[in-house]
Formats: C-alpha cells, sequence, structure tokens
C-alpha cells in the first residue's frame, strides 16, 4: 500500500476512533441525564455533579468525528450528511437544550428547577434518540423501503437504553448510598435492550449487505472471527453478572462500568471490520471519498497535534475529579 492508499485509511481510523470515544464518552452522560426524571431533587443534584467536569468536554470528540469527515472524506460528509439532515438538526437541538439546561438550572429559583431539569432530561432523550436513528440508518447504507425504517426506529429506542446503562453504570461507580443501589437498578432494566439492539444490528448489517455476509460467514473468516462475538457476549454476560454481585456497591463498584464500555468498543470492533473499506455501505470506499493526497498530508499535521492534545486534556481532566462524586455546590 502506497503512502497516498494509506492516508485515507489513517483517517478513517482518527474517525472512528473519535467516534467511539464520543460515542463512550459523551454516552454515560446523556445515560445520566435520561434518568434524571427517576431521581429525587438531592439526587439530581448528585448526579449533575458526576457529570459536571466532564460533559461539554465529552463532545470534543463529536466536532472531530465530523469534523474529520468533512475535511478528509468530503463526497461522503455530502452523501451522509443530506440523508440525515432532520435527525442531525434534532440532535444538535437536543444538545444545545442540555447546555442551556445545565447551565440555568444553577441560576433558577426552587420553583423553576424542575423545568430546567426536564430540559436535560428532554435535551438528552432528543440527542439519544437521533443518534439511534442515525445508526440504524446508516448501518443500512440509506436503503430504501419501510423495513429499512422500522429498523432505524427500533435502533432510536434501543440506543437510548443503552445509554442509560452506561449512565447507570457511571453512576454506580461515583455515587454512595441510596442512588448508587438505585442505579444498579436501573442498569438491571436497561441491560437487556442494550442486548436486544446488539443483535439486531448484528442481524441487520450482513443482511442488507452481500458484502458484510461473506466477509463474516464465508469459512476461514467465519472461524478466525468468532472471538469478537464470543467477547462481546462475554462481556455482557459480566456486565449482568457485576451488577448481581453484592460487591458491585463495594470494591466491584467499576466493573458494570468497564463491562458495558467493552462491550461498546467490541460492537464498534465488530462494525469497522463490517463497513470496511466503505465509508457508506456499498456505495462509496475510503479512496473514492478522500480528499487529495496533498490536502489529507497537510491535514494530517494538524491532526498529529489536536488528536494528543485532546487525548492528554481528556485523561488529565478525568484523573483530576477522579473518585466518588461530591453534593452539589454552586458556592
Amino acid at each position: 500500500m502506497t503512502w497516498s492508499e494509506a492516508l485515507p485509511v489513517i483517517f478513517l481510523g482518527l474517525m472512528g476512533l473519535a467516534m467511539l470515544a464520543y460515542v463512550v464518552l459523551d454516552g454515560y452522560d446523556l445515560g445520566v441525564g435520561l434518568l434524571l426524571h427517576r431521581a429525587t431533587d438531592a439526587e439530581k443534584d448528585t448526579m449533575i455533579s458526576s457529570i459536571g467536569p466532564f460533559w461539554d468536554a465529552n463532545e470534543t470528540w463529536l466536532v472531530l468525528g465530523v469534523g474529520i469527515l468533512l475535511i478528509a472524506f468530503p463526497k461522503a460528509h455530502g452523501m451522509v450528511l443530506t440523508a440525515l439532515y432532520l435527525p442531525v438538526a434534532l440532535m444538535l437541538v437536543g444538545l444545545i437544550l442540555r447546555g442551556v439546561a445545565f447551565d440555568f438550572r444553577v441560576k433558577a429559583h426552587d420553583e423553576h428547577k424542575p423545568l430546567w431539569n426536564f430540559a436535560f432530561f428532554a435535551g438528552s432523550g432528543i440527542a439519544a434518540v437521533s443518534q439511534g436513528w442515525m445508526l440504524g440508518r446508516y448501518i443500512t447504507g440509506f436503503a430504501p423501503g419501510v423495513e429499512y425504517v422500522l429498523f432505524a426506529a427500533v435502533i432510536a429506542l434501543l440506543l437510548p437504553a443503552a445509554y442509560v446503562l452506561l449512565g447507570a453504570a457511571w453512576l454506580i461507580m461515583k455515587t454512595e448510598g441510596a442512588l448508587q443501589k438505585r442505579a444498579v437498578r436501573w442498569a438491571k432494566i436497561a441491560w437487556p435492550p442494550l442486548v436486544l439492539g446488539m443483535a439486531l444490528i448484528s442481524i441487520a448489517t450482513p443482511w442488507v449487505s452481500d458484502t458484510v455476509r461473506e466477509k463474516w460467514f464465508a469459512l476461514p473468516a467465519f472461524i478466525a472471527l468468532m472471538p469478537i462475538p464470543a467477547a462481546t457476549l462475554a462481556a455482557l454476560g459480566a456486565v449482568r453478572f457485576a451488577l448481581d454481585t453484592p460487591d458491585v456497591i463495594g470494591r466491584w463498584c467499576w466493573a458494570p462500568f468497564a463491562g458495558t464500555v467493552a462491550v461498546f468498543v467490541l460492537g464498534a470492533v465488530g462494525l469497522a471490520y463490517s463497513l470496511f473499506p466503505y465509508v457508506v455501505m456499498d456505495t462509496l470506499t475510503i479512496w473514492q471519498a478522500a480528499s487529495a493526497p496533498e490536502s489529507l498530508a497537510v491535514i494530517l499535521i494538524g491532526c498529529a497535534i489536536t488528536v494528543p492534545a485532546i487525548v492528554g486534556y481528556t485523561i488529565f481532566s478525568y484523573r483530576v475529579f477522579w473518585g466518588k462524586a461530591q453534593p452539589l455546590s454552586y458556592g
């Protein structure tokens, strides 16, 4: 593979890394937002405190991923954004609503705080449902037909459940007492929809694409790839086992979150293998969609500076604010 041919692969890897980081990092705070309406007023403050230092920075990864899609794969950017214009717009509305609600609840009088709590919950829901719809349409290659629209609608409902599991697992790790115990119950409720959603995606992708079906089910590739679904099932089982373990509210409080992140990572690996080398399923390869090699070489210099800076800041912020969340204070 020449340098010119390798550049689109490098940028595809960077874009995939950015989108995976966004789904995991912003996924847990979206999940916390979706759980907000189930908590008491005091618990709401603790839940907001647990994500306060991180939630807005987590969205940096979304900006990075979409930015790489725009500058490195402009043809794909136009095709994807044209097909997903409405859900992208709704997602942005949801994210903006979350930001406004997060800041306004700080200054709100007691009688107005429920309104902003609901706005934060609603913004989280709008963003999560929109992302689920986009995922459902993207992995089916934007294929026309009622069955594909229904599939996208199902994923739009199941992805928020996956975020709820991730958010509940975050609360198990970051909180104590009654809220931590309630988070365990919330995680158990959200676990089955996550399993269902991953099963549907695993079935739908080879169903709509002959290319994916041949990559996964042709021998000897089928045998070589078995560790991916096997590891995913093991991670799902480990999450459920951890939730049923009494020590989950003690020394094993980190286990459900780590297991859920592993499920997301393994799902991303399987999806990446299914899609490669296409950036739009069975329609546009990364080399067809990529910018000129000269442009990519210049952009890569910028990414070599920007991406390590974002990674370093992310690691630093999580290290500084590690530990259990404290009661919220604006004093």
